[in-house]
């Protein structure tokens, strides 16, 4: 099966982003080794879906994406494990939010993290997963100096070993 990942953009888009290799400074691998074991090692989940808590958290700036089709609202949101789907809001321009409304396990896997917690394959979770808007400027420039940063201090707070994406 192959993935568009453009599929939601307007066609106008796909050459802002398409096949143009590494940003400048990124000329090394970004990936570090995983040297824990999983069953002793307490893992995180960020997804790009553009979640968050609808009774408690602001929804993802819509309004301003929508005004400037290039940029991307460079925010992220803590989703706590205890979250149900009654409890998560969607915000995000380019997915179908439908299915992920019903079923947020789609885009963030936490319950289904919590499970192989209770089977032995992993050590733990943190009490508060990740949630960002996928869709971002291209040269990041909020992400490298703000994002990054707090989302990196959050993981250390929870004392997470490993992060696991799963983009929407």
């Amino acid at each position: 099966m192959v993935v568009d990942s453009y599929k939601f953009l307007p066609r106008s888009f796909r050459p802002f982003y398409e096949g143009r290799g590494p940003f400048p400074g990124e000329d090394e691998p970004v990936w570090a080794p995983f040297e824990k074991r999983l069953a002793e090692s307490r893992l995180a989940v960020l997804t790009s879906a553009g979640m968050y808590l609808r009774q408690s958290q602001p929804a993802f700036d819509l309004e301003h994406e929508q005004t400037h089709p290039d940029w991307g609202d460079p925010t992220w949101r803590a989703i706590p494990a205890s979250a149900g789907a009654a409890d998560i809001g969607i915000a995000h321009l380019h997915i179908n939010d439908e299915d992920l409304l019903a079923d947020p396990e789609i885009a963030l896997p936490m319950h289904l993290l919590h499970q192989l917690t209770r089977d032995g394959v992993i050590g733990s979770t943190v009490a508060d997963h990740l949630a960002v808007m996928g869709f971002q400027d291209r040269r990041l420039a909020d992400w490298r100096h703000k994002t990054a940063p707090e989302l990196v201090n959050h993981l250390r707070d929870q004392s997470a070993d490993g992060l696991i994406l799963a983009p929407a």
